[in-house]
């Protein structure tokens, strides 16, 4: 069977694409055994400007869409558990920065293991609540899917790469990608948002037909 490749453009801090790209796990998941699948992560940034020290998510979304967010969470964690993911929103008390954690995204390409980070990268925020900006979080994803200590705190803590992943997370939205997360599936059809199992489902189905035609 052809190989199909999938980009997907996310952000860590973004739970929706948590639930997005766990929902398309499970509709890859589902396809048969001789389909090769090759995933490709790309960087998008919620905030480029979030403060290093991170800040009170409760506060940033309160200012940002003017309302108690209790509800928001409450259906994202009821979408969640549709896909058999369980989530509690009021755990990760912070949005930290997510510039270092895209790095070492990025840099797990050359490892064979992108897929996986990603995948770490998100659970570690929103289902251990943990601060995604510290280098010591990151050496524990990192030492987990190929990497060493020493490589781990060699690439997160590179400003310079932290900007090439600001610079590629503006090109992606310069390039009309204004919400994640966000899939292009074999180069030509695009999905966005955290689509129904369903609807990955009969997309990637799809396109695993084309290309057999």
């Amino acid at each position: 069977m052809a190989d199909l490749r999938i980009d997907i453009f996310s952000d860590p801090v973004c739970p929706w694409c948590l639930v997005g790209i766990h929902r398309l796990n499970n509709a890859i998941a589902s396809l048969p055994d001789d389909a090769n699948v090759a995933i490709y992560h790309h960087p998008y940034l919620l905030d480029a400007n979030a403060p290093k020290e991170g800040e009170n998510s409760e506060e940033m979304l309160r200012r940002k869409y003017g309302t108690d967010p209790a509800q928001m969470w409450d259906r994202l964690e009821e979408e969640a558990k549709k896909s058999g993911l369980d989530l509690d929103m009021r755990k990760q008390k912070m949005r930290y920065p997510s510039q270092a954690a895209q790095v070492l995204v990025a840099a797990a390409e050359s490892k064979g293991t992108q897929h996986a980070v990603s995948m770490a990268m998100s659970k570690a925020c929103y289902v251990d609540a943990l601060n995604i900006s510290d280098p010591e979080v990151l050496v524990e994803i990192g030492m987990a899917n190929g990497f060493t200590r020493d490589e781990v705190l060699a690439l997160v803590t590179r400003e310079d790469l932290q900007k090439e992943v600001e610079k590629a997370a503006a090109g992606a939205s310069q390039q009309g990608i204004q919400g994640v997360p966000f899939f292009i599936l074999d180069n030509k059809y695009g999905l966005s948002g955290a689509q129904p199992d369903e609807v990955f489902q009969e997309a990637l189905e799809t396109v695993i037909k084309e290309a057999a035609e």
